[in-house]
């Protein structure tokens, strides 16, 4: 059952880096694509790229970036632009308050009468193990560093709604698909934790329309994220990003019908594909749906660090 929406809170936008987005020409630069050890996605690009000291603090009601930060942000922005220019072009950036260290870019894609969000955050955390320090961190302000890896979080949410207060977009209304994936608590006092189902719906939908036995951990395409079905993207480009729209599209309407159901399996289980209804479902999925995914590989290795990673083709 479709539930009500929730939203994605949009700051102020910035008039110079939008300018800069703008301008980016046709053309390529070559990158691989890996995952951390800890699953994080990141580019490896041709060369390294240099992050300036940023602020750690910043205000969460104040939805406008200071004008020093905008600076830095541009100058970061630029060389991603030259070592990486298909990942940013046709995109539109805004400042998220909450996030000041992962600066969100977005598009928005049409579907019939659906709508779609492409949402990428460049995360600008500095990694110890795989960067270099150039100057210290303090207490206010992150180190300045250069790396090879950068680091980059996208999904396509579907959208029920964009809200606009005069002419400017303020949230995106997220199509909630999914009632409630919270399911309980363990441990006591102090130890208390949640109980979420969010990964395993991730693996049920991703595994769900992955040909029978392809492995592609780390990577799932199909999310549980924001109370719906996301879809993350590994071509970032923009002919990329907008050929896995209509997969996310008939995924969604595919598994409307069987949610609730989905829902009330998954309380009470751990994914697996031995699961009856799972099995049902994969049973009823077309066999040019697994087309995409018929040719993605995962190689897990060990860099120059001796810590394990991932490089994803397809």
């Amino acid at each position: 059952m479709e539930q009500t929406s929730n939203a994605i809170r949009v700051g102020a936008s910035d008039r110079d880096l939008n300018a800069l987005l703008e301008g980016i020409r046709e053309g390529e630069r070559p990158f691989t694509r890996h995952f951390s050890q800890g699953e994080d996605f990141f580019l490896l690009l041709e060369r390294e790229f240099e992050v300036p000291q940023f602020p750690i603090h910043h205000d969460v009601r104040d939805p406008k970036p200071p004008a020093r930060y905008m600076e830095k942000l541009g100058s970061v922005v630029e060389q991603v632009v030259a070592l990486a220019p298909q990942v940013l072009r046709e995109l539109i950036y805004y400042f998220d308050p909450a996030e000041i260290l992962r600066p969100c870019f977005y598009r928005l894609f049409r579907v019939d009468d659906c709508v779609y969000l492409f949402l990428a955050r460049v995360d600008l955390t500095m990694r110890p193990a795989t960067s270099t320090v150039i100057e210290r961190g303090t207490n206010d302000l992150t180190p300045h560093y250069r790396s090879r890896r950068l680091f980059v979080e996208n999904c396509v949410v579907p959208l029920t709604a964009v809200t606009r207060e005069d002419g400017r977009i303020t949230s995106f209304q997220v199509r909630q698909t999914i009632s409630q994936t919270w399911i309980g608590e363990q441990g006591r006092g102090y130890f208390v934790q949640g109980i979420w189902m969010d990964a395993d719906l991730t693996k049920f939908f991703s595994r769900l329309f992955l040909p029978q036995g392809k492995r592609t951990y780390p990577y799932y395409p199909y999310l549980c994220k924001y109370k719906t079905i996301c879809h993350t993207v590994l071509s970032l480009a923009p002919e990329g990003r907008k050929t896995t729209i209509p997969w996310l599209h008939r995924v969604i309407q595919f598994l409307l019908p069987a949610m609730d159901r989905i829902q009330t399996v998954m309380r009470t289980a751990t994914f697996s594909e031995d699961i009856g209804y799972f099995r049902e479902l994969k049973a009823r999925v077309p066999e040019q749906w697994y087309e995409p995914w018929k040719n993605i590989r995962v190689e897990a290795y060990f860099n120059e660090q001796e810590t394990k990673e991932y490089r994803i083709e397809d």
